[in-house]
């Protein structure tokens, strides 16, 4: 359902379950185990998400939705998968990893909650992007009100999820749903180039700046201690007094 290939500091996890990535509780488990090897590898410090279909995730099994949908019991097998993906993609969001999702395709429902989970989106012009969850009386439950709110701003997010709007990669850029915008024939090209920018920085450095941002959205947190805390720490890493002696030495 996802594959995993470990590329030097890259992790890339590829979606391959035909037609369209649609998400059951195997397909999340499966995604479970990958955010947990990630998690446990110091060396790595990007995850790209990617699909090898057409469409990037379509979001929830159709086909268990119907077989669920039907009786009390299967629609809490329903609310236990959304539960389960609530807690997988907060891990996701949580990895000291830096999170990349292409999206070649379709990003809908589920599949644009994934992508909201991750740090960083790059989508194709062509592909389509929506929560339509509430045209069919539902709401995107697995972190899309939360995520997106975050993202765009209440008022976009409200025009998006209570108009069931679906936009174009060009249009999402636009909104602040992702964050770079290519042409389809050069998503992956363009995709690689900049995991590969970010892996050759420190993962331990990755890691540490996502805490600071992080604590910049909690307002419980004192951003600025946590940033003086991190600082400390990364003075004492080898890797950053390797890399600032380098840049001194540089500059004569």
């Amino acid at each position: 359902m996802i594959e995993l290939r470990i590329e030097g500091a890259a992790a890339v996890a590829t979606l391959v379950r035909p037609p369209v990535n649609a998400v059951n509780e195997a397909w999340i488990e499966r995604l479970a185990e990958i955010v947990e090897q990630v998690e446990g590898n110091a060396a790595i410090g990007v995850l790209w998400i990617r699909s090898a279909l057409d469409a990037f995730c379509a979001g929830a099994d159709l086909e268990l939705m119907r077989a669920c949908f039907e009786s009390a019991a299967g629609r809490e097998r329903m609310i236990g998968l959304v539960r389960r993906m609530q807690q997988v993609f907060a891990r996701l969001e949580r990895l000291g990893a830096v999170s990349i999702a292409e999206l070649g395709g379709a990003a809908l429902g589920g599949g644009l909650e994934l992508a909201l989970a991750c740090d960083l989106r790059v989508v194709a012009d062509s592909a389509k992007l929506g929560l339509p969850e509430a045209g069919l009386g539902l709401l995107p439950g697995a972190g899309g009100t939360q995520r997106l709110t975050r993202a765009c701003g209440d008022a976009l997010a409200r025009r998006l999820i209570l108009g069931a709007e679906i936009v174009d990669g060009t249009n999402a850029v636009a909104l602040g749903i992702a964050h770079w915008v290519a042409p389809r024939a050069g998503l992956e090209a363009f995709t690689r180039a900049l995991v590969e920018r970010i892996a050759r920085l420190p993962p331990a450095t990755l890691a540490a700046c996502k805490r600071c941002i992080g604590a910049a959205l909690d307002p419980q947190a004192d951003g600025y201690a946590l940033e003086l805390a991190e600082t400390r720490r990364l003075y004492g890493a080898t890797e950053t007094q390797r890399r600032v002696k380098r840049f001194l030495d540089k500059q004569g």
